[in-house]
């Protein structure tokens, strides 16, 4: 068996269009990841200002001024040293963006003048403890990351889709069916197609967490996202969960991706008779469920929300209202990830097996 994985695996990686695919997409991470980081930007509301890791380090000093627990005491400090110098033009205060603390702060205890709005950190976020600190650059990390895993499910799909469609004629196929059996051949191939799919997911979570650590460093992993700055949709998760804790479940959520789409496709690969019908319909079958007319109050909604498309844009799950027995959509999820992972896997198995060999 460990013979035939590392056959499939070889073939797998193999395909020239999968390490271009492959390539391709680490380059477009590092860029990606690079892009923001020069482009952040920040003023400390007195005569500093910069870009880039100037801007980090910005953002990062006036994170030690206030880090910690979140009190009113804090929020005033804060609103008086960044109240707007200069005439706002009418520009609501609340979208002002100085510094990664300052956005935070205005889009929350401002008014359009930016004065405080009367509210208190309890009126805002209840009874929560809220740990405030840099989570700007490991936010933009996770903002990029549903980008790159975007991508990367189309790249687990290119990998999956000839894994049985594409040997119904080949002459490997016919050899090796002969000498192992229909049943250990396709047990193979259906392993080494989530293998391929896990260990690209831990090599891009890798990637992309190495990166965050050495341009932003670990302080923000144990802070609060519910202080995040205005632009990031990390504001709709209604948990008080801290940067580290959200980079789990992302994480966590792109392997269940990988196992349900690599589920799907190997399911689709065995009844499809070419490897280009099995992409094209794994591709249509990842996607379709983002396309459907579906708004978040009809009923059908919490259906399609469990399919690997939404799990890459985790924020729509981890935004969703627990459900009655506690648990969050996440953690439904990763289950109904591996359940379509077990059913492609064994179903995948039954139709190659009933295929007549060469044909």
């Amino acid at each position: 068996m460990r013979q035939l994985m590392r056959f499939e695996l070889k073939k797998i990686f193999m395909k020239r269009i999968v390490r271009m695919a492959v390539l391709g997409l680490l380059i477009l991470n590092i860029l990606f990841v690079f892009s923001d980081y020069y482009s952040m930007y920040a003023f400390d509301g007195k005569s500093r200002e910069g870009s880039g890791g100037a801007a980090v380090e910005i953002d990062q000093e006036i994170s030690e001024r206030y880090q910690g627990l979140l009190t009113d005491e804090k929020v005033g400090q804060m609103l008086e040293e960044f109240r707007p110098k200069v005439d706002t033009g009418g520009l609501n205060a609340a979208y002002l963006y100085q510094n990664a603390f300052q956005s935070s702060v205005f889009a929350r205890f401002s008014d359009v003048d930016g004065n405080w709005n009367g509210r208190s950190v309890s009126d805002v976020f209840g009874n929560e403890a809220v740990k405030i600190g840099y989570v700007n650059g490991w936010l933009h990390i996770s903002r990029n990351m549903i980008r790159i895993f975007m991508i990367l499910a189309f790249v687990i799909i290119l990998m999956g889709a000839p894994v049985f469609s594409g040997e119904y004629s080949g002459a490997d196929n016919i050899l090796l069916t002969s000498r192992y059996g229909k049943t250990k051949c396709s047990t193979a191939k259906g392993m080494a197609a989530l293998a391929a799919a896990f260990f690209l997911t831990a090599v891009f979570s890798a990637v992309n967490l190495l990166l965050g650590w050495i341009l932003y460093g670990g302080e923000g992993l144990s802070c609060s996202i519910l202080f995040a700055p205005v632009d990031f949709v990390e504001n709709y998760i209604p948990f008080n969960l801290t940067c580290g804790e959200l980079m789990v479940y992302q994480v966590l959520l792109m392997f269940a991706c990988g196992a349900g789409v690599t589920g799907i496709t190997l399911f689709l690969s065995s009844v499809c008779k070419n490897q280009v019908t099995a992409l094209a319909a794994s591709a249509a079958a990842f996607i379709l469920p983002i396309l459907l007319p579906v708004t978040e109050t009809n009923p059908l909604y919490r259906v399609v929300l469990l399919m690997p498309v939404y799990y890459v844009q985790f924020i729509s799950i981890m935004s969703a209202e627990p459900v009655k027995n506690g648990l969050i959509f996440a953690v439904w999820s990763v289950s109904v990830g591996a359940g379509l992972m077990a059913v492609g896997f064994i179903f995948s198995k039954h139709f190659f097996a009933k295929h007549p060999v060469g044909i």
